[in-house]
């Protein structure tokens, strides 16, 4: 195998072609984009042009668009208590057991007032424990669901858990940096109060992300970063004016791109799910597979196969992938999604997963399974490799 595969675009999509063009354009914008001079203007145009293209990737109003750092700050400013003294006090915070890190943190929310909600053997939010635990709720309360996980690709029922949500008086936040380019993210669909996207994940530049409301009635938590009016006071500090072009950049190349790159990703998974269960000892099983997936995702594991070598043969291979665990002090943890889901460890310890996207050829996920029964079947012959 002469080129190196990527197979782990869940985790950061490689930049596109557009994004790299409209980054290098905005580092030759001198202005500082709170500046009212010529300068200063080009720099605000580039940020305003962005926040159009952003907000259409999603549905949105421009209007609606705050630039952060990216996913995990998105997220964290979602997660935050009424400023009233009072109301906070009493807030509440619901999250899935199979969010992301940084809403599972809870954000701004005190321990004390964060729950988890349990997920079916699945992956899917359980939505009957939600519609009970919101029927002893009283508001105010934020609940946290992502719109598809990273690890399995499992799709949440997001709208449904909205109309609970809202029914109850509740405000509804949605993670979904893993979505756009490959299931629809249309806010007003979703029902979605904020929403949560970040530029790496579909091709941007790393270190920025936005956070979106559906509705201007809904007013925007308070700031994060203050000290100054940037982002119509959400948050303070000069703008990064080239990577939130990058950004925007990206978002229109992935809302051009939707219609036909979504069917031939779910194309390739489907390629890939069946080569798999052909050319794998027994005993395989792709997480999730009962429930609607990303189109470009696939978690699997055999039993007998630790992630962490196989991800280091994998390595070796000139594939890149990764795994369904955590490492902690050196010591390998099973995921906390496939813990949710009730896998047993010593299986959840040999999960890997495949995830990838627009320049991902039907050869690449051909060469993947080649690389499979290779790695798979020296691990599964030796003894070290088995999962404990």
């Amino acid at each position: 195998m002469n080129a190196r595969l990527y197979f782990d675009w869940n985790a950061t999509a490689p930049l596109r072609p557009e994004t790299r063009a409209a980054v290098l354009a905005a580092l030759s914008v001198t202005g500082n984009p709170s500046s009212v001079h010529a300068e200063g203007r080009a720099a605000r145009r580039l940020i305003e042009d962005a926040r159009e293209q952003v907000a259409a990737l999603v549905g949105a109003q421009p209007r609606n668009v705050v630039f952060t750092s990216g996913g995990t700050e998105a997220n964290v400013l979602a997660l935050t208590p009424p400023s009233d003294p009072a109301a906070a006090t009493r807030a509440k915070l619901l999250v899935s057991m199979v969010e992301h890190t940084s809403v599972l943190a809870g954000g701004r929310f005190p321990a004390s007032a964060v729950e988890q909600l349990p997920v079916t053997i699945s992956g899917e939010l359980d939505l009957s424990v939600l519609e009970r635990r919101l029927a002893r709720l009283a508001a105010p309360f934020v609940v946290s669901v992502m719109v598809a996980n990273n690890e399995t690709g499992v799709v949440q029922p997001v709208a449904r858990a909205a109309e609970l949500v809202h029914k109850a008086g509740g405000i509804l936040h949605v993670d979904a940096v893993q979505g756009p380019g490959r299931i629809s993210c249309n806010i007003s669909d979703l029902r979605a109060d904020f929403l949560t996207i970040s530029a790496h994940k579909i091709g941007g530049p790393k270190g920025v992300g936005a956070l979106i409301r559906r509705d201007a009635d809904v007013p925007f938590p308070t700031p994060l970063v203050t000290g100054g009016g940037q982002e119509r006071r959400s948050r303070a500090g000069t703008e990064n004016v080239p990577g939130i072009a990058g950004f925007g950049a990206a978002a229109a190349a992935t809302a051009r791109n939707f219609a036909s790159e979504a069917p031939r990703l779910r194309a390739l998974r489907e390629r890939l799910d069946n080569a798999l269960k052909a050319n794998s000892a027994p005993g395989l099983v792709v997480f999730g597979a009962d429930a609607p997936r990303l189109p470009n995702t696939t978690l699997f594991a055999v039993p007998g196969v630790r992630a962490e070598t196989a991800v280091i043969a994998f390595d070796l291979e000139g594939v890149a992938v990764s795994s369904g665990a955590a490492c902690s002090s050196g010591k390998v943890q099973p995921s906390h999604v496939l813990r949710a889901m009730g896998v047993p460890p010593r299986l959840a310890r040999g999960a890997v997963r495949v995830s990838f996207g627009p320049s991902t050829s039907e050869a690449d996920i051909d060469c993947f399974v080649c690389a499979w029964i290779k790695v798979s079947g020296a691990l599964l012959k030796d003894g070290s490799a088995v999962a404990a």
